[in-house]
């Protein structure tokens, strides 16, 4: 077992820090003129929405079985066989 020494330097996370000013705040947004520009990826143009969704245990093991990318092939299976839309009488 590791006893702490009372004589020990107690250290700071912040040791070393730089110092937070109104320069380092204003340089901390990536800009092109006045426009900030986002980091990361990029929204999609038509991203995936949740969805949910009730299924059998053994539909979802026998998908889980076929192993990563079971939700993308899943949802690839689904996309081909779209019901048409049918029309309303009247």
């Amino acid at each position: 077992m590791s006893v702490k020494r009372k004589d020990s330097a107690r250290t700071s996370s912040r040791d070393g820090a730089p110092e937070i000013t109104d320069s380092w705040i204003e340089e901390a947004d990536l800009r092109r003129g006045q426009k900030v520009v986002r980091r990361g990826r990029p929204r999609l143009a038509n991203p995936r929405q949740l969805l949910s969704l009730r299924l059998p245990p053994e539909v979802i093991a026998s998908w889980k079985a076929t192993g990563p990318g079971w939700q993308t092939r899943m949802a690839k299976v689904l996309e081909s066989s779209t019901p048409r839309t049918r029309k309303h009488a009247g």
